[in-house]
Parts: structure tokens; C-alpha cells; sequence
């Protein structure tokens, strides 16, 4: 089984703050993980060391077989699919969604002088239809509601056609329908076997699409529970990440976590 991610002791510090503690992790082909825990946790920061655009201070992280501080990250970035708020702010707000999507192919927000090719322009009208936002491939990003410019994200992230997609607090924002289509298409593209290997950072264990095979659980800098789904979204590893007594329940392949 190839592996995807490998995090050996990855600490990372800023300043006196300990914001990763030895992180140990080993993610594989044929699975999709979501990283949860409370504000403050380490999530996005672990997330951004898995995409090539923070190195530890500490410890040793291999990135789709390659380890980081020995590896050009400008040709290792644009294997991997990122999905972020911080990314998101870059995005030109005058820049269209199509051509917000059509930069991914090169990891690059704003489009300059790239070459694209027919098939670019038809593997970003693809995505941006397979994600339900074709419509608006004219509309410039900065005028898209929320929920829209989270699937025109994530459409981007695919548009490299990449071996790990990454996706940090992708319902961040939205109300209910947004966040129900969304985890919905989420859903789809984890039972695609085509589809990259996907890690999804979030707060709340009902943002959890349908299809994910693996969890970890974070709490100060920390990994606290880590394997099989079923294993780690239980009563107590989650009371224990997110500190008070939780009842968690499953039913039609989706999660939910209310405190008692």
C-alpha cells in the first residue's frame, strides 16, 4: 500500500509556543481522514505542513514520498489539492470563478501568463459543473456567496488532477443547505476510486461527508486518537479532544456529537 503522508516526531514551534507536539501519523492510499478537535488544536497548522507550505521544527514529514527540507516544494505543491480559507483570500476578488479555477492547474492564484490548453478548459468547465457552480463561471469570485466560492475552491483544488486533496474547514460559514450540499458532494467524490486521497479539517463531527474511512482526534498540539472512523468518532476519544462529556451518534453514514 503506497503511502501518502509520513509524519515521524513533527513538532513545530513559533517562538516559546508549542504549536505541533511529536506528531506521529501515516496516512495511505484508498483513504480519506478528517482531523478534528477544539480551536487552537494544531489542525491547520498540520494541514499546511501535509501541503508543502510549512516545514517542522522538529521530526521528519514525508509528503507523497518525499521529505520536506529535501524536496523542491514549488514541484511538490502542484500535486496536492488545497482548500483554505487563507488560500481563498489570495484569490483575486476580480478574477472570474472559471479563471479562479483554471490557476489551479498551475497552483497560482490570478491569472497571468500560463498556457492552457483545450483540455484545461474543459477539465475546469467539468469541475466547476460537477461541483454545481457552472453558472456562475463568469461571475467574478469576490461577488459568490459563501457557499459558492467554497465549491469554486474545491473544484480549483481538483484542477491539477492531484494524489492528495486537502480541505480546511470546508463548511466554515455556511448555513445549512450550503453546508449539506457541500458535505453531500464531498460524499461523492469519497466513493469515486478515482478520486485523490482526501483530508478534511473541521470542528464539528456533523460536517464528517459520508465515505471517510479514517479520523484523527487533536488537542493542544497533539494527536490524541488516530485509525478506523468507527474506532476514533466514539463518546469517549471525542470527550477527551474536545474536553466535556459528549454522546456521539451515527446513523445514515452521518455523524453527530451533542454534549451530556
Amino acid at each position: 500500500m503506497t503511502q501518502v503522508l509520513r509524519f515521524e516526531g513533527v513538532s513545530l514551534r513559533r517562538g516559546r509556543a508549542a504549536i505541533l507536539q511529536s506528531i506521529f501519523w501515516n496516512v495511505y492510499e484508498g483513504e480519506n481522514w478528517v482531523v478534528l478537535g477544539p480551536n487552537g488544536a494544531g489542525k491547520t497548522t498540520l494541514l499546511q505542513i501535509a501541503a508543502a507550505r510549512m516545514h517542522p521544527s522538529s521530526g521528519q514529514a514525508w509528503v507523497l514520498g518525499e521529505r520536506l527540507g529535501r524536496v523542491d516544494v514549488f514541484s511538490l505543491r502542484p500535486r496536492i489539492g488545497l482548500a483554505s480559507a487563507a488560500l481563498a483570500e489570495r484569490i483575486p476578488a476580480t478574477e472570474t470563478a472559471f479563471n479562479a479555477v483554471m490557476t489551479g492547474a498551475y497552483a497560482v492564484t490570478g491569472r497571468w501568463r500560463e498556457a492552457y490548453e483545450h483540455q484545461d478548459v474543459a477539465r475546469a468547465h467539468d469541475l466547476l459543473a460537477a461541483f454545481g457552480v457552472e453558472s456562475f463561471a463568469d461571475r467574478r469570485f469576490g461577488t459568490l456567496s459563501e457557499g459558492e466560492r467554497k465549491r469554486v475552491q474545491i473544484a480549483r483544488a481538483l484542477m491539477a488532477d492531484p494524489e492528495m486533496l486537502l480541505l480546511d474547514e470546508p463548511s466554515a460559514g455556511l448555513d445549512l443547505g450550503g453546508r449539506e450540499t457541500l458535505v453531500g458532494a464531498l460524499g461523492e467524490l469519497a466513493r469515486d476510486r478515482r478520486a485523490p486521497v482526501m483530508i478534511l479539517v473541521t470542528h464539528h463531527a456533523e460536517e464528517i461527508p459520508p465515505g471517510f474511512s479514517h479520523a484523527a482526534l487533536m488537542r493542544d498540539g497533539r494527536i490524541t486518537a488516530s485509525g478506523p472512523i468507527d474506532a476514533v468518532i466514539d463518546d469517549i476519544p471525542l470527550s477527551q479532544a474536545f474536553g466535556l462529556p459528549l454522546s456521539v451518534t451515527h446513523r445514515s453514514g452521518r455523524w453527530a456529537a451533542t454534549a451530556v
